[in-house]
């Protein structure tokens, strides 16, 4: 079966392993991000048997969101699979975090998601079944403190995974929430981490194939909500 995928929020590391491994496993594949070089580098070097387009998108802007779904459905078709993958925050206190960066990270965590997934879900309603896939974070579930605009928005996204796995399941749509607790590694991290080689960073390809392990599950009956992995790939749990 080939699958039209969009991957909401792709950079490099997790964002670019989701995105190779549908790709590999046969599905078109969207890009959404602002970075418009970038995506379209990625785009033409998906791997066989998958396709790529890049759909610049500023994923707090409904209306580019909109048209991207658009610009999706006239290269591939409806719409099969959506990961919510786009984040922003400040690491800020609840004192020094002024309300347009409280609101930015609730743009892009919170309505981003939900006009991403109001736009794929619709295609998956006349389908007959889909897939949507949240990432989320160690703020999904539990506070850190110090960062309460990433915290209460990540809070948000998790809800309404929940709530549309509870609407949305009997119509044979799949969603789920992905908790990565823990640091994902990337060459950036890399450069960063004075331990090159700390074996708790997460491997984003072995992340990438609990996505798609999500994705192609198809006993609607027994589909799991969410998955919590951290310190290393090893350590998942299917909740």
């Amino acid at each position: 079966m080939t699958r039209t995928a969009v991957i909401a929020g792709v950079g490099p590391g997790l964002g670019e392993s989701i995105a190779r491994t549908f790709a590999a496993e046969g599905c078109r594949v969207a890009l959404f991000a602002r970075s418009a070089d970038y995506i379209e580098e990625l785009a033409d070097d998906l791997p066989d048997p998958g396709e790529g387009i890049a759909v610049p998108t500023d994923l707090t802007e409904v209306d580019q969101i909109r048209d991207g779904f658009d610009a999706v459905r006239d290269e591939f078709g409806p719409v099969d699979v959506l990961v919510n993958h786009a984040s922003a925050a400040s690491w800020k206190g609840l004192m020094d975090t002024s309300v347009a960066e409280f609101e930015r990270a609730w743009e892009v965590n919170g309505r981003g998601a939900f006009v991403c997934s109001q736009e794929a879900v619709d295609d998956m309603l006349e389908a007959g079944g889909g897939t949507v896939i949240f990432t989320g974070a160690t703020s999904s579930v539990r506070s850190l403190g110090g960062a309460i605009g990433f915290t209460a928005a990540k809070f948000a996204a998790r809800g309404m995974a929940m709530d549309m796995a509870q609407e949305f399941g009997p119509d044979g749509i799949h969603v789920a929430h992905v908790v990565i607790d823990g640091q994902i590694e990337t060459p950036a991290v890399r450069e960063r981490t004075d331990d090159r080689d700390d074996d708790t960073l997460l491997d984003p390809d072995e992340l990438a194939e609990t996505y798609w392990h999500l994705v192609e599950r198809d006993d609607v009956s027994t589909q799991p909500f969410e998955v919590h992995v951290t310190n290393g790939p090893q350590n998942s749990e299917f909740i």
